[in-house]
């Protein structure tokens, strides 16, 4: 397993939907440990394949608290089926690093998923875990938390993420 490089915004790969996943090969199940790993080193709670560079429907969560066992679940080839209610809470993204935004999402969602074995399932959700899913299927859309806010937050939340890149490029020589 490797930690793999996040993408951070405005990365023009995370624009990029995922392409369906075919067969999950030896390459794939590697990117889903490495996608795993480096969730948890981020720390994160969701991670999808489009944020670490890799163009396929694939994303990971693990939304158990502090001090709980591990709760890993891999989505490949997700399709949300159902939504219910609205919620707005505090999201964060990964690739938008120390951002932190009010989002609104659907309070509960059943999504139809492969494994990590290729095994199909569904699975309702709720909480954290349902916000995580619409959250992570987004990117897999080229979907972004930016996206889900109003002109000004957007403008905002953009010039920040913009200087955040400058302080950290390299500097000359």
């Amino acid at each position: 397993m490797a930690v793999r490089t996040i993408l951070h915004y405005p990365d023009a790969r995370l624009r990029e939907p995922g392409k369906k996943v075919a067969n999950l090969s030896p390459e794939l199940r590697q990117l889903v440990d490495d996608m795993a790993e480096t969730m948890y080193a981020a720390p994160g709670c969701g991670l999808a394949a489009t944020q670490v560079g890799a163009p396929w429907q694939i994303f990971v969560v693990d939304c158990a608290a502090d001090g709980e066992p591990s709760d890993l679940r891999v989505f490949v080839n997700p399709e949300i089926l159902t939504t219910e209610g609205a919620v707005t809470s505090e999201e964060g993204c990964l690739s938008f690093p120390t951002a932190r935004e009010d989002v609104e999402r659907a309070e509960k969602v059943r999504v139809r998923a492969q494994d990590q074995d290729g095994r199909w399932f569904e699975l309702e959700a709720e909480g954290l875990l349902a916000i995580a899913i619409q959250h992570e299927y987004d990117h897999l859309q080229g979907v972004l938390m930016i996206d889900h806010l109003g002109p000004l937050k957007k403008r905002f939340l953009h010039r920040k993420m913009l200087r955040r890149g400058e302080a950290y490029a390299p500097g000359p020589g």
